[in-house]
């Protein structure tokens, strides 16, 4: 996607090569079995992969949220699922970096998931509130200089693989459901019993099981600003914009099987325009719609991290919305576009030209954070002006 230059000078790119290519190795069995990517994660922390969002004073290479987008797209087209994975660690780490470097404990636990490649999970979602994150049903209880909790988790991915979990809750037990905290639990300091085993249509080396969460921790753990804070100015543009570059990357897979298959079709025949030829053209004008939307996408982001109040305005939430939901929708048509192109040998596993595990994973890109959730809550932020301008 050539995101940014800074990549190409930190040698990044040469870095994710190395995993993405690990990672494709495993891609099919990670898919067929259900199983956690370990390969690919292994070869992330030896790249030393999972710190570079940290700020260099803190020992890492205080990487942008565009330059990790494109790290998610060389990663997307090689498995999806350690995309997804990585996206996910880093949408925690950009909760840490942006909010927490104002306490001492956040700075020292951000210096170790540099110098130790700490893998971070979340808990986010909660059985009995729909999906909605901005909601809890539990409270986080602070003793004196100690916190506990208690969640049932509908969904951690990776949790059982995890170092870390940072995890979301009602602010104290008497909290209205919205008033809520985000508390960083090491491995160490919570149990998890599994009460829903993930067994999905794609996207299934997330591991993205069920778990009843029991943690206790020094209270200084709970990130010092409300989580509400959070979500608005860093988790939730970070959560589509880095799903969105998993999501291309799977696209560019995808349209690289189709031109493959053009390629050889050509070949085959040299005097005859081959089949798909015309569709091909269709395909690729889709996949740059989609990038040129990420990375409007990015710029948004990156023009506005300077200003608190652009970061919570209706303007760029519905811009972020807008990101997410045309990148979620268009990959789908894009994948089965190829797979139209490939024909047979796209349906068929175990082809140079199969489609099947990146229409599969294609299709969690409207389900995580709903579409339909999304629309609804842009539709009640349009009630105000929308900027319309081509400037930003």
């Amino acid at each position: 996607m050539n995101f940014s230059v800074k990549i190409m000078q930190d040698g990044l790119v040469a870095r994710v090569a190395r995993v993405a290519e690990v990672a494709a190795k495993h891609a099919d069995a990670v898919d067929l079995d259900g199983r956690f990517p370990r390969e690919a994660v292994d070869a992330m922390k030896a790249e030393r992969l999972l710190g570079i969002q940290v700020p260099r004073r803190l020992g890492g290479e205080s990487a942008s949220i565009t330059e990790i987008a494109e790290l998610c797209s060389m990663l997307g087209q090689a498995c999806a699922a350690s995309a997804m994975v990585f996206a996910m660690h880093h949408i925690k780490l950009s909760s840490l970096v942006e909010h927490g470097a104002d306490s001492e404990w956040h700075c020292g636990f951000m210096r170790r998931i540099a110098a130790d490649q700490l893998l971070i999970a979340s808990a986010t979602t909660e059985g009995g509130i729909g999906g909605n994150l901005r909601n809890s049903i539990c409270a986080v209880e602070v003793d004196g200089d100690t916190c506990r909790l208690e969640k049932n988790a509908t969904v951690i991915s990776y949790g059982s693989h995890a170092d870390a979990i940072l995890i979301t809750s009602r602010a104290h037990p008497q909290a209205a459901s919205s008033d809520q905290l985000l508390t960083a639990f090491l491995k160490d300091q919570y149990t998890l019993e599994k009460t829903h085993a993930w067994n999905t249509l794609g996207m299934r080396g997330t591991c993205s099981d069920g778990f009843l969460f029991k943690g206790q921790a020094p209270a200084v753990q709970i990130l010092p600003k409300p989580f509400a804070e959070i979500a608005a100015q860093s988790m939730l543009a970070s959560s589509h914009l880095l799903w969105s570059g998993v999501w291309y990357g799977i696209a560019v897979d995808a349209v690289s099987r189709a031109q493959a298959f053009v390629r050889a079709a050509a070949r085959k025949s040299p005097d005859a325009t081959p089949p798909g030829a015309l569709r091909l053209a269709e395909v690729s004008n889709l996949l740059q719609m989609v990038k040129s939307n990420v990375v409007a996408g990015l710029k948004a982001y990156e023009d506005a991290k300077t200003n608190g109040d652009k970061l919570s305005s209706m303007g760029f939430a519905v811009a972020m919305n807008n990101v997410k939901i045309a990148s979620s929708e268009t990959i789908l048509e894009i994948v089965n576009h190829a797979m139209l192109i490939c024909g047979i040998m796209g349906y068929e596993n175990g082809t140079p030209f199969s489609l099947g595990r990146h229409l599969r994973d294609a299709h969690s890109a409207q389900l995580m954070i709903s579409n339909d959730r999304i629309l609804g809550n842009t539709s009640s932020l349009l009630v105000h002006k929308q900027d319309t301008s081509l400037l930003g």
